[in-house]
């Protein structure tokens, strides 16, 4: 009987070993068919909802290639966050090299063998995590998983934490993808698209809005008067005015659109799902924001104004991805020809 009995649980152990197994080949698969950043956060959030017991999770990676900390990603589930506060982790802390050394996940009370918890890890304290979990590629650690409140009273057993961890691991691979993506198509100074993958997207998109008859807009806007900058204060100078409209740009639009450097000192905008009037209004805010800008360069301060064209998809008139474009490059050309500073929609 007892003999049975062993073997019967001998049995549900391997049948469940084969389903988790089964399990990371599907994760995988879904994981890796995602090209987009932001979607691929939110798959990751979903599948760990779904597999680790968890009330809630949260992944802190860097916003772009460059940068010095790992941030919480805006995409999270289960938290009740303080909007004044900021949630991140310097990558020198102390903290990511532990990580970096660990092949398994963590507890903050493990933590606190091996590190003090200072000021660098306030902002991952603070959603007081049940579990910490390195997301690691080749070694190099591309985020932290948080995993909040269990479902079940029960610590993670060895077996839970080792299946978490092969989760983990598909995780940092997609997202270390996923990022040389992002390097390989963004422009270094702005952080917006590059104008090759700008059109590669928009022909994509374009076939999606003529099938299923969803609207689809496109902004041009150039700086006024760039050359004015570089010749009397320098690139550098030149530099940080692209980079403001920049950052002003992907302030104004939603994680759907996407926004590139076209060339120079002009930008390109695609918003999906968005007819032409609704378009000129957020054309109309970016151009308000970046007129309101008090820019300080060197103790100089610096009146910045654009000009804009929109023009929505027809697939009548728009044979092509480029003649979207040209449509509103030409209302832009207008708005430059009747004053500047202002918003000009297509015929």
């Amino acid at each position: 009987m007892a003999r049975s009995k062993k073997a019967s649980n001998a049995d549900a152990t391997l049948e469940k070993q084969i389903y988790d197994l089964k399990q990371l080949l599907e994760i995988s698969k879904s994981l890796n068919s995602v090209i987009d950043y932001s979607t691929l956060i939110e798959a990751i959030l979903y599948t760990c909802m779904g597999q680790m017991k968890t009330l809630g999770v949260a992944i802190f990676t860097k916003k772009n290639f460059d940068a010095s900390v790992f941030q919480l990603n805006r995409n999270y589930c289960g938290f009740e966050l303080d909007n004044d506060f900021e949630y991140a982790v310097p990558e020198d802390h102390q903290l990511i090299k532990l990580l970096s050394q660990l092949n398994s996940c963590i507890t903050i009370d493990e933590v606190k063998k091996h590190l003090e918890l200072d000021e660098g890890i306030q902002g991952l304290i603070a959603l007081d995590p049940s579990l910490i979990v390195p997301l690691k590629a080749k070694n190099h650690v591309s985020g932290i998983l948080v995993l909040g409140e269990q479902i079940t009273a029960e610590p993670y057993s060895a077996y839970e934490k080792e299946h978490i961890m092969n989760i983990a691991s598909l995780a940092a691979i997609a997202i270390s993808n996923a990022a040389l993506l992002e390097m390989t198509t963004t422009d270094m100074m702005t952080h917006l698209k590059l104008k090759h993958y700008f059109y590669t997207v928009l022909v994509e998109k374009l076939e999606l809005s003529a099938s299923q008859n969803i609207p689809l807009s496109v902004i041009m806007l150039d700086i006024d008067f760039f050359k004015r900058f570089n010749d009397t204060y320098g690139h550098a100078c030149g530099d940080v005015v692209l980079q403001m409209v920049a950052s002003v740009i992907q302030q104004n639009t939603r994680n759907q659109d996407m926004a590139a450097r076209y060339g120079g000192e002009e930008f390109v905008v695609m918003l999906n799902d968005t007819n032409a009037r609704t378009a000129a209004k957020i054309a109309e805010r970016i151009r308000s924001s970046i007129e309101n800008l008090d820019i300080l360069y060197e103790g100089q301060h610096m009146n910045l104004t654009i000009s804009l064209g929109v023009a929505q998809y027809n697939s009548e008139i728009d044979s092509t991805a480029k003649n979207l474009v040209d449509r509103a490059d030409k209302a832009l050309y207008n708005s430059k020809q009747t004053g500047r500073n202002k918003v000009t929609i297509a015929d």
